[in-house]
């Protein structure tokens, strides 16, 4: 493990929510939950492919965010899949904190890891509700920084794939949830998922659903370890406008997270 990891890691110790232990695992067997669904057979996830090609000074002005890590161990991103370790801010001791977190979300109750692969997206109408997600949305949220994001046109049947951009070509934030597992040797596994909402009306003419894209000025509402309530924090997870994004077709290459270069935002010829 590296020492920008370690320090992370650290940092989310740190973490204190209301005199609530949110590490205490609780080893409950896992309720059946719609969001368990696999994509290969047809289910809801979304949000599966992102890039993320700014600077770790990029991200800390933009976050105003510290990074926890060395420049070093930071690298540029075209086809950023599950199961990476990705980059996410979180708000720790009254600061913003730039590091790494798996991107599939494993509960502190699972008994398996592997729930992990089937979690990468979590439905915000039912966040608060299903049993994977509940506890994590009222006290451990993060932000996934992104400059673009894959989907792949399920409705012309082509399944070509399309990258959607904000278009000032800007950085954004995705809403994120994190949990704390530990494996059988003791050790602290940190993970996150990428909250979903209803296709704006850009992103319905490919598909149904699409990541929840956080305004600006709801960034810091989102890190704010002080509210809980849904009726403050589900209004923050509406549909991005429309008007202010645009997307394109681009290489089949992007299907295979092996492919990692900048060649794959080019538009399609």
């Amino acid at each position: 493990m590296q020492a920008g990891q370690i320090l992370f890691i650290c940092l989310l110790f740190c973490v204190k929510w209301d005199k609530i232990d949110l590490f205490a695992a609780s080893y409950a067997a896992p309720e059946k939950d719609e969001n368990f669904q696999d994509r290969k057979k047809g289910g809801i996830w979304m949000c599966g492919r992102y890039t993320l090609t700014a600077s770790v000074n990029e991200l800390e002005e933009r976050f105003h965010a510290k990074a926890s890590f060395p420049g070093s161990e930071y690298a540029k991103s075209y086809n950023v899949a599950p199961s990476q370790m990705v980059a996410a801010v979180i708000s720790a001791r009254g600061q913003y904190r730039l590091g790494f977190l798996k991107w599939g979300l494993i509960p502190s109750w699972a008994k398996d890891p592997k729930i992990g692969h089937k979690m990468i997206n979590a439905r915000s109408e039912t966040v608060f509700q299903k049993p994977g997600f509940r506890e994590a949305v009222k006290r451990r949220r993060c932000l996934i920084p992104a400059d673009s994001f894959f989907e792949w046109n399920r409705k012309d049947g082509t399944r070509a794939p399309m990258r959607i951009t904000l278009k000032n070509g800007g950085i954004f934030a995705m809403a994120g949830l994190w949990e704390k597992w530990t494996d059988q040797e003791g050790n602290p596994v940190f993970t996150c998922t990428i909250l979903t909402t209803k296709a704006n009306r850009m992103m319905a003419k490919i598909h149904d659903r699409m990541p929840v894209i956080l305004r600006k000025e709801d960034e810091e509402k989102w890190l704010d370890s002080t509210v809980t309530e849904p009726g403050r924090l589900l209004p923050l997870l509406a549909q991005y406008d429309s008007d202010a994004m645009e997307m394109y077709a681009v290489s089949e290459r992007v299907n295979s997270p092996k492919n990692n270069f900048p060649e794959l935002l080019l538009p399609k010829n």
